[in-house]
This record gives C-alpha cells, structure tokens and sequence, in this order.
C-alpha cells in the first residue's frame, strides 16, 4: 500500500476546502444578484410619479377608496382592542334606568315642565311672528 492511497493529501484537502469556498462565493454572488434584481424592480419614486398622473381621477378615487378602507380597519381595531370584553349590558342598563328614575307625581317636577313648556311656545310664537 502507498501512503497516499490510506492517508488524505494535503492538496485534496485543500481541494475540498477550495470548493466550499467557492461554492460559498457563488451562494454569496447568487444572493447579491437576487438583491439587485429586487432592487430593480422596484420603481424609484420618479418613475412613479411618470407612471401616476396625480390628475386622474379615477386613480385618486381608487387610492381615497383604498386610504378610507385602511383607516377604517384601524379605527375598528382600536375599539375592539379599548373595548373590555366583560361589559354586561343589562347591568348597564339597569344601572342607568335606577339613575334615571323620576317620580312623575314630584310638584317641582311638573314646575319645571311647565316652565320649559311657556318658554318653547313663547319662542315658537315669536319666531312666528317675526318671519311674518
């Protein structure tokens, strides 16, 4: 048996290494090539503004219709999210009701719906009057 046959040479290892550089160098080359391909697609801001008349009605239509739907989701997104989940609307409303309870048969209570009752009509009649 020779040496070389049983034992790795200095040179294949070299080789080996060599290749994975390389292979790491294309990898490398092929993702600067991908981005500058990305890069190229992309309009720059003067072609676009070429592209999009700013006159055109029907693409300022589209982008105002697409800007309302936009902020729309937004705003309900916020509401959802300030809104706790555990509201319990008959408590609320029962609440509101007991905070509203106003006994009809109260004499300063009819007072007072007689005095906003003079005020409208002698406002209605003058603003009547007036207009005449």
């Amino acid at each position: 048996m020779k040496k070389s046959e049983t034992k790795s040479t200095p040179t294949a290892s070299a080789n080996a290494a060599s290749a994975n550089k390389i292979d790491h160098s294309k990898t490398v080359a092929a993702s600067a090539a991908a981005a500058a391909a990305a890069a190229a697609a992309e309009p720059t801001k003067a072609e676009l503004e070429a592209e999009f008349d700013p006159n055109d009605k029907e693409l300022c239509d589209a982008a105002a219709k697409i800007q309302a739907a936009f902020r729309g989701h937004m705003t309900r997104k916020v509401v959802t999210k300030d809104t706790p989940d555990d509201i319990d609307i008959q408590e609320i409303t029962k609440k509101v009701a007991e905070e509203l309870d106003i006994d009809l048969s109260d004499p300063e209570l009819n007072k007072a719906a007689t005095k906003i009752q003079a005020s409208f009509r002698g406002h209605k009649i003058r603003k009547e009057i007036g207009t005449e």
